[in-house]
């Protein structure tokens, strides 16, 4: 059902393909330090960086938003926090169902805030619980609304079981024209302890040093 959560399971990019990538310009460097913002809107860089990494992720409990935060601290880039516009209730049983009619519907929440400028970053950083197996359909709201297309799409995932369901391909199908990178993916019971882990994963995806 309704998932948020240590497992660093995937496909890693061979070297001879994270070298053609990076000629090309699809994995990009990272930009100037950034503190982290918990918000719905975007989080700027100073005037002096332009980063290109950018942190998207839906957080209903708070598991996920502890991940994007590890990414946050270790890559310094920017971040922006989906949330929609009506709140989804915090009575489990009620989340649960309607959670399942939205999917069951392809039902597209309106966000709240402003969606970023995406088109100065390279590579987006995707996060979120897995609810019946797959994104919350607010992630649906905000990839049907930018230009994926040339981009470098990095999933991460809490969960208690479920690990990517059917998500990984739900977002090759929303950015046909994006590279999708190995993901990250935990039980939501483990994400306050996997900084550690967070950082492994960076490093074996090239991302980070």
């Amino acid at each position: 059902k309704l998932q948020g959560g240590n497992n660093m399971k995937l496909h890693t990019l061979s070297r001879r393909t994270f070298c053609k990538l990076l000629s090309l310009g699809a994995i990009a460097g990272i930009g100037g330090a950034i503190p982290f913002m918990s918000t719905n809107t975007k989080t700027f860089a100073s005037a002096n960086t332009t980063p290109k990494s950018l942190i998207v992720y839906f957080s209903h409990s708070g598991n996920t938003k502890k991940i994007a935060q590890f990414i946050q601290e270790t890559l310094n880039c920017d971040s922006f926090e989906v949330k929609p516009a009506k709140p989804y209730p915090t009575d489990y049983d009620t989340l649960v169902n309607l959670a399942r009619e939205e999917k069951n519907n392809h039902f597209r929440p309106e966000l709240a805030g402003t969606i970023p400028n995406t088109d100065t970053y390279q590579t987006i950083f995707v996060g979120y619980p897995s609810w019946w197996g797959t994104m919350p359909m607010p992630l649906f709201t905000f990839f049907e609304q930018i230009n994926c297309s040339g981009k470098t799409i990095v999933p991460f995932t809490t969960h208690e079981g479920s690990r990517f369901g059917q998500s990984l391909r739900d977002l090759q199908t929303l950015c046909p024209d994006a590279v999708l990178l190995d993901g990250f993916e935990t039980r939501g019971s483990r994400s306050a302890n996997a900084k550690q882990d967070v950082q492994t994963w960076l490093k074996t995806i090239n991302i980070a040093q």
